[in-house]
């Protein structure tokens, strides 16, 4: 049995769920998994690690509600996908309404956590 040691539990996206550079406008990946303090991003563009993002991205739930969030790059590796990469994230200077709204989508019925 694997047991799980994250803090936070976390939901596998669903669908595409896209991410774009809040700074560049440009979209960067998409989410792999979501928890209230941070995701893992399957990155098609390139990252330095231990930077920090201003990242955007719109949960299926609220589409007219995007979500603009401060983010630190913790880690990266390469992935499968030929020229994308593993980026993990930790969310920094959330509110507690918006950490209650990520937590309601990953809580969510019918959610597949990862």
């Amino acid at each position: 049995m694997i047991q799980e040691f994250r803090r936070a539990k976390r939901r596998k996206a669903p669908d595409v769920i896209l991410v774009t550079d809040a700074m560049t406008a440009r979209v960067v990946g998409r989410v792999g998994n979501l928890s209230e303090t941070g995701m893992l991003l399957i990155a098609s563009e390139p990252f330095v690690e231990d930077a920090l993002y201003q990242l955007s991205f719109t949960l299926p739930d609220a589409p007219d509600a995007p979500v603009e969030i401060g983010a630190h790059l913790l880690w990266l590796d390469d992935a499968t996908l030929a020229g994308a990469s593993w980026a993990g994230f930790r969310f920094i200077a959330t509110t507690p309404s918006l950490a209650h709204r990520l937590q309601g989508w990953v809580n969510a019925p019918g959610s597949h956590y990862a």
